[in-house]
């Protein structure tokens, strides 16, 4: 099976990022992280919604309700679609003009785990931040303190797994999760320098394969549950950031991409666009959400 990427509709994000899957309205959600855009359309539909928060957003992930989890700079909100109303829930306790709160994602018992970024850090400098977890009663903990670029955080298909990216390593960790308890048993499950790219986005097959985004490559990797390389696929466009499984029976991948960040600019027409990867080895999994109910 060949694997095709295309295009869909005329979107064109600045940092395209976090598409999840709205398995209710059978919809795909992401956002422009700089512009504070978030974006809901369900395909086939022709134009679709948009919605504004405030920027820069680190991330978004869908709730059991009509709405999205939403990482903002240094604190975590539901944005509710219906009333179009965003509603601050819980604060993290870091403020840095450097550190904000990047990508994010929900585990099985409904928290939603996040990281940040700590820009321009001086080599050797003391990370500020680190991988924080929302729980639905709106209380917040910290699971780790050194990770300096957060990225790609996803699970394995039994939940007992964490698999979190920091780009700037060009590392991609692996931890024993419990969603009560404190992370365990942090170890390497695959570096990527030798792509020349740190790692983004991430998620994970129904068959246990990690999907990652190689943005400086401009590549997809899949990667074995023993952090071995399965395949290497070519996007066309110059960076892309993330991506999330969808589709009725999730045997697509929706992908977002960078056409003008804060470090990056595309050079190719469909730069900033959102786009549909079909033709994959396995199916996807439905996202985990956060129980705000």
């Amino acid at each position: 099976m060949t694997v095709a990427i295309t295009r869909i509709g005329e979107t064109k994000d600045q940092l395209g990022e976090s598409p999840c899957w709205d398995a209710d309205a059978q919809a795909v959600c992401w956002i422009d992280a700089l512009a504070g855009t978030l974006w809901r359309l369900v395909p086939g539909s022709g134009t679709p919604e948009r919605h504004a928060i405030p920027g820069p957003v680190g991330s978004i992930a869908p709730c059991r309700s009509e709405a999205v989890v939403v990482a903002l700079r240094n604190s975590f909100a539901r944005y509710d679609f219906a009333s179009r109303s965003l509603e601050v829930i819980a604060a993290v306790p870091i403020d840095h003009p450097d550190v904000r709160l990047n990508d994010g994602k929900c585990d099985a018992a409904g928290n939603f785990v996040a990281g940040t970024m700590h820009m321009n850090r001086a080599p050797g400098e003391r990370v500020l931040g680190g991988l924080y977890r929302l729980r639905p009663d709106r209380n917040v903990e910290q699971l780790a303190d050194d990770i300096g670029f957060a990225n790609g955080p996803c699970f394995s298909p039994d939940a007992r797994t964490l698999y979190l990216a920091d780009s700037l390593e060009r590392t991609i960790w692996a931890y024993d999760y419990d969603p009560r308890g404190p992370l365990r048993n942090k170890r390497v499950f695959t570096r990527t320098g030798r792509f020349d790219s740190g790692p983004d986005g991430a998620t994970v097959d129904e068959k246990g394969f990690l999907w990652t985004v190689l943005t400086r490559a401009a590549k997809l990797a899949r990667f074995a549950s023993d952090g071995s390389l399965e395949r290497l696929v070519d996007v066309p466009a110059t960076y892309p950031t993330s991506l999330c499984f969808g589709g009725p029976r999730f045997e697509q991948l929706y992908l977002t991409t960078i056409s003008r960040s804060t470090r990056l600019e595309g050079s190719l027409p469909d730069d900033g666009g959102l786009f549909l990867v079909e033709g994959l080895p396995a199916a996807g999994r439905a996202p985990h959400r956060f129980a705000d109910r």
